[in-house]
């Protein structure tokens, strides 16, 4: 279990985390989510004791990282995974960890074989692709069989065989019991694999739920309806919480606030014909970029926001002025 308790880092004049509070708890997939800059990493990194806070408490299992005899046999952590000596072969940098808590050659092998590194790990780490450093860093974070897993973007690199692999690895470690904190910017693969959710930005907490819930106040699911009679059948769907939308003259209206099972059972009940019944889920990235709009520090720009700009500027190199 994670605990973390008005967790704060500041740099400077710059608040990176800010009083977070929040609990990772063992036997699910927790997500942690955010826009780039949120803060992610530096939490990530004060659990583990690599950034101090500077005010709050953060544990593990009941205690600070430092302060655990065997911390690789409590947390096993994948932050970095070029964090290692280039020199080394995959299972030399394996034996070094595992020498440093009295971890047996055969669990070294084990994680070898479970991350599919068998037949590069005499070969130097440093030739590694990104995929292939991606393994050697969830072989180090396994090492210790410790009983909370944490992951910093633990897909990037790996190919689809990979995704499924990481997919499969963490719902398995949760059905152990273990606790499991992962963070990716891939909606899809969270969605996926993840009960719960922790979505944070500028620092500070924006949601603690779970990805149904969070889905579910984003709009949950639209319901595309055609229908024989969509003027009737708009009166009789109208409540409370139920938002109806659709041109006049269409036999088509889209429908959010009623599940598309109500919606067939009322038009059933009224004798309206209907054409179309799809129910459309709101999507994870959908409600993430809902939630996080405000909080997102570094925006890109659209091909259609550079050609304003390229109008601008020519409009500026004709009259002297912007317009």
């Amino acid at each position: 279990m994670i605990e973390a308790h008005e967790l704060t880092k500041r740099y400077g004049e710059k608040t990176a985390v800010d009083r977070l509070d929040f609990t990772v708890k063992p036997g699910s997939v927790t997500g942690f989510l955010g826009p780039n800059g949120a803060g992610k990493s530096t939490t990530m990194r004060m659990i583990v004791g690599l950034d101090a806070p500077t005010g709050g408490t953060v544990s593990v299992n009941g205690r600070r990282y430092a302060q655990h005899a065997a911390p690789l046999q409590e947390v096993g952590a994948l932050l970095e995974a070029k964090s290692v000596h280039p020199g080394r072969s995959a299972f030399a940098h394996l034996m070094a960890l595992a020498h440093t808590h009295g971890i047996p050659r055969r669990r070294v092998e084990e994680v070898i074989e479970l991350t599919g590194l068998e037949s590069v790990a005499k070969k130097r780490a440093g030739a590694f692709s990104l995929g292939m450093g991606q393994r050697l860093g969830i072989a180090a974070a396994l090492l210790g069989d410790p009983a909370t897993v944490m992951l910093d973007e633990p897909v990037n690199g790996l190919d689809p065989e990979g995704v499924l692999w990481i997919r499969t690895l963490l719902t398995d470690l949760a059905a152990e019991g273990r606790t499991v904190f992962v963070s990716s910017h891939l909606m899809s693969e969270i969605a996926l694999v993840a009960d719960h959710l922790i979505v944070i930005g500028r620092g500070r907490l924006l949601a603690d739920t779970t990805v149904h819930d969070l889905v579910r106040q984003a709009g949950g699911e639209t319901v595309k309806v055609a229908s024989a009679d969509p003027a009737r059948l708009r009166e009789l769907l109208a409540g409370p919480g139920v938002e109806i939308t659709g041109h006049a003259g269409s036999e088509e209206l889209q429908v959010t606030g009623v599940s598309a099972r109500t919606i067939g059972i009322k038009a059933a009940e009224a004798g309206i014909a209907l054409f179309e019944l799809t129910p459309r889920a709101v999507s994870l990235e959908t409600a993430f970029m809902d939630l996080t709009s405000d909080a997102v520090e570094y925006h890109g720009s659209t091909p259609h926001d550079r050609q304003g700009s390229v109008s601008e500027v020519a409009t500026v190199e004709k009259t002297g002025s912007a317009v």
